[in-house]
């Protein structure tokens, strides 16, 4: 029996050495993480993964219309678009994210967006936006967006970068 209590005491103890052995993501990592994920969906147009990155009741404002509260009407907004610009692809996504502050299970940034989409119809929308995300880490460790405020810019000469 004493053997049997040793043998577990050493699995316990190395397993533990071995989970000391790799380091943690930090919270600034992990909001990178996010951000490569948010500019993966939205560059596959992949309304489907860009929902998963939002809170179940998260809030997107945008300019000139109500506050869209929760995944629904998140949802419903993005099927709109893609439904008004079927057959359009993108052509190109940039998305640079700044000042990512972290206080516990709550994170902020602003970014500065940048895509090009071709339309139907030989028409092409090339458009800069800035947007400034609150970020939550829910209980499974994820980041997902509790807070999007989005508005137009006009490119890297009006905003300084």
């Amino acid at each position: 029996m004493r053997t049997l209590n040793y043998a577990l005491l050493l699995m316990v103890t190395a397993s533990g050495l071995l989970g000391a052995q790799q380091p943690m993501a930090s919270p600034r990592a992990e909001i990178e993480a996010f951000n490569k994920a948010f500019d993966n969906a939205t560059r596959h147009m992949d309304n489907a993964a860009t929902l998963a990155l939002w809170e179940d009741d998260g809030i997107s404002l945008l300019p000139s219309t109500k506050p869209m509260v929760g995944k629904k009407a998140i949802a419903g907004f993005m099927d709109a678009v893609m439904k008004d610009i079927a057959g359009g692809r993108m052509e190109k996504f940039e998305n640079e994210c700044h000042d990512i502050e972290v206080s516990g299970v709550w994170a902020s940034e602003w970014c500065l967006e940048h895509q090009i989409v071709q339309l139907p119809g030989d028409k092409r929308f090339d458009g800069w936006g800035k947007m400034l995300l609150v970020l939550h880490r829910g209980a499974d460790g994820k980041w997902r967006i509790k807070r999007e405020m989005w508005n137009q810019a006009n490119g890297p000469e009006a905003t300084g970068h």
